[in-house]
C-alpha cells in the first residue's frame, strides 16, 4: 500500500468511532462500585487521555473479519481493563508522580489505594471474558496476565543492572506490552468466528505493532518533550532502566563512555547525566537503532495481514501500524 493511500489517525479514529464510543461507556460503566474510591480512582484513570490503542485494535480487528456483534466491545474493554490496571501497578513500583501530562494516581490517591483498584479493575477484566463464555479466551487472558506479571519481575531485575542483555530486553517487550496487543488481536478474531489462520494472522499483528509501539515509546523518551510525552524526558535512565537505546550505545561506545552509561544505569541517571548519555547516543546513532528496529516490526505487523480480506478496516490496521512509528509522542 502506497503511502499516500493511508489513513490519518483521524480517518481511523473516524471510522472506529461508533464502536469506542461502545467502548468508552462500557469501560466506564464497569467502572461502578459501591466502594466510592473505587470509582473516584477508576474515573481518574480512565479520564487521564491514552492512546486506547489496544481496544481500537480489537475493534478494527473483529470489523476487518465481518464482525458486528457486541462481543469485540466486551473484548476490547477487557483489554483495556488490563492495561489500565498494570499501569496502575506501574506507576507504584516506578514510583512515578507524572502520567499523560498529570499527576500519576498513587501521587493523588496514594499506593494503597493505587494498587487495590488496580487489583479491582484486574478482576473486572475476567468478570468480562466470563460474559463472552469463551473458555478459549479465558486461557488465553489468563496466559497473558501471567505472562505479563512474570514481565513485571523481570524489568524489576533489570533496573540498575547494566548487564542486561538485549535479547532480556526484548523479552521484556514481549511480557509487558506485545502480549497484550497480541491478545487484542487475537480475542477479536475469535469472537468474529475467523479461521485459524486469520486467528493466527491478528495474534501476529499484534505482537509486531505493540512490539513497535514499546520500542518508539523507548526512543520518545530521550527524544521527545515533557509536553508531548506526558512524563518526565530521561525517566528511563532516572530509573536506572536499561532500554535499548542505552544497550546500543553502552555496546557501540568506547570504554569511557560505556562505564559512564553504566553508572548511570546502576546509581539511577541524575538529570545532569542525561545530556551526556544523549551525547553518547547521538555519535553512535543508538536512536535512529531502536527506531529502525521498529519500523521493522511495524512492518512485520503489516505482512502478517495481508492476507484478510481487504477493506477499510484492513486498510485502518494497516495504517495504525506504520503510525504507531510515526509520532512524537
Amino acid at each position: 500500500m502506497k503511502k499516500q493511500d493511508l489513513m490519518s489517525i483521524d480517518e481511523i479514529q473516524k471510522l472506529a468511532d461508533p464502536d469506542m464510543q461502545k467502548v468508552n461507556q462500557n469501560i466506564f460503566a464497569q467502572l461502578n462500585s459501591d466502594v466510592p474510591l473505587i470509582g473516584q480512582l477508576g474515573f481518574y484513570i480512565v479520564q487521564g487521555g491514552g492512546k486506547r490503542i489496544r481496544p481500537l485494535i480489537a475493534v478494527l480487528a473483529a470489523r476487518s473479519l465481518g464482525f458486528e456483534g457486541a462481543s469485540s466491545i466486551t473484548c476490547a474493554t477487557f483489554v483495556e481493563f488490563i492495561h489500565t490496571a498494570s499501569l496502575l501497578h506501574d506507576d507504584v513500583v516506578d514510583e512515578s508522580d507524572m502520567r499523560r501530562g498529570r499527576a500519576t494516581a498513587n501521587s493523588e490517591f496514594g499506593n494503597a489505594a493505587s494498587v487495590l483498584v488496580g487489583d479491582f479493575i484486574y478482576t473486572r477484566a475476567f468478570q468480562l471474558v466470563a460474559q463472552l463464555e469463551s473458555l478459549k479466551i479465558l486461557g488465553i487472558m489468563a496466559d497473558a496476565t501471567n505472562v505479563l506479571a512474570e514481565g513485571e519481575v523481570q524489568q524489576l531485575m533489570n533496573v540498575n543492572d547494566p548487564e542486561t542483555s538485549e535479547a532480556n530486553y526484548m523479552r521484556v517487550i514481549y511480557s509487558k506490552t506485545a502480549r497484550l496487543f497480541e491478545v487484542a488481536g487475537q480475542a477479536a478474531a475469535i469472537v468474529a468466528g475467523g479461521t485459524e489462520v486469520q486467528e493466527k494472522a491478528l495474534q501476529d499483528y499484534g505482537r509486531y505493532i505493540g512490539t513497535a509501539f514499546q520500542l518508539v515509546d523507548d526512543v520518545l523518551d530521550y527524544s521527545a518533550n515533557t509536553q508531548a510525552l506526558g512524563k518526565n524526558v530521561g525517566d528511563d535512565l532516572a530509573e536506572g532502566k536499561p532500554t535499548l537505546p542505552l544497550l546500543h550505545a553502552m555496546r557501540y561506545g568506547n570504554a569511557q563512555q560505556a562505564a559512564l552509561i553504566r553508572e548511570a544505569i546502576e546509581q539511577g541517571g541524575k538529570r545532569e547525566a542525561i545530556d551526556e548519555v544523549l551525547a553518547i547516543m547521538a555519535e553512535h546513532k543508538s536512536l535512529d537503532y531502536a527506531m529502525n528496529r521498529a519500523k521493522e516490526e511495524a512492518q512485520k505487523a503489516v505482512d502478517a495481514i495481508v492476507m484478510l480480506p481487504d477493506s477499510d478496516y484492513k486498510k485502518a490496521l494497516i495504517s495504525l501500524a506504520y503510525l504507531s512509528v510515526d509520532r512524537n509522542y
